[in-house]
């Protein structure tokens, strides 16, 4: 019986996310506790990738962590970010978030809509004379730069960021009485593991999304009862509902 959840993502923003129709349709209790959390590097450690950020004309981001890093590290560096400084984002929502820090004008910010680097490119193409800055954090792959090269565009990546285990209180230790855990990152699981180093699943029900997680979990030894996305359920929430749906019969 799955009466518990802990969902390892901060609490949605809005009362309309699908997660609380599935707590009120299922009866269950959602708890929103991110079992990992983004923190920047220091200006000492930034320094050490000698890289100059006003080298670049134009700056990628692919996240709000990236923003965030990003001008909180050129302050800390004392580096005036230039009014003409050209701002490429994945996605509309990440574009209006460079407000927090910077006016907008829409002649100097462009994004794209799937929220895939890859739907970006066309519109860096057209800016081909651009020097491109990517902040990164520590985990990531070569993807990004294989796809710039390989449009022979001027860049450099870096890393302004880090991802570590959110740690848990002794008193969440002692309570940690969930039926059921989410997972939306390898991190996630890599926390899991340092924070209980005995956990025993029994019958706790594990869900993961994406591929890396679910081989994470795998590695980790854990018995994986969904798995997303898939091609009938893409969201973490449509597989959730099914497979409460499932063992309700």
């Amino acid at each position: 019986m799955i009466k518990k959840i802990l969902v390892s993502q901060p609490k949605p923003a809005s009362e309309k996310s699908p997660y609380y129709d599935i707590a009120n349709k299922f009866d269950v209790e959602l708890v929103f506790r991110p079992f990992i959390k983004v923190e920047g590097i220091s200006a000492k450690e930034f320094r050490t990738q000698k890289i100059s950020i006003l080298d670049h004309t134009a700056i990628v981001f692919t996240s709000r962590h990236a923003i965030d890093h990003f001008f909180t590290l050129a302050k800390e560096l004392r580096v005036n970010i230039p009014e003409d400084m050209k701002y490429f984002c994945v996605t509309e929502t990440i574009a209006l978030y460079i407000q927090k820090y910077v006016q907008y004008r829409k002649r100097k910010v462009f994004f794209g809509t799937t929220g895939r680097i890859d739907d970006l490119i066309p519109t860096m193409v057209k800016h081909k004379t651009e020097k491109y800055l990517v902040p990164m954090s520590d985990v990531h792959n070569d993807a990004i730069t294989q796809l710039l090269d390989s449009k022979k565009l001027n860049h450099k990546e870096c890393v302004m960021y880090r991802t570590v285990s959110n740690d848990f209180t002794p008193e969440e230790i002692t309570n940690f009485d969930y039926d059921m855990l989410i997972f939306f990152s390898p991190s996630g699981i890599e926390s899991l593991t340092k924070n209980f180093p005995n956990f025993k699943q029994g019958d706790i029900a594990i869900a993961t999304f994406g591929p890396a997680t679910a081989q994470a979990a795998k590695d980790a030894g854990l018995r994986l009862d969904i798995e997303a996305p898939t091609e009938k359920y893409p969201s973490m929430t449509g597989a959730l509902q099914h497979y409460l749906f499932e063992i309700q019969d």
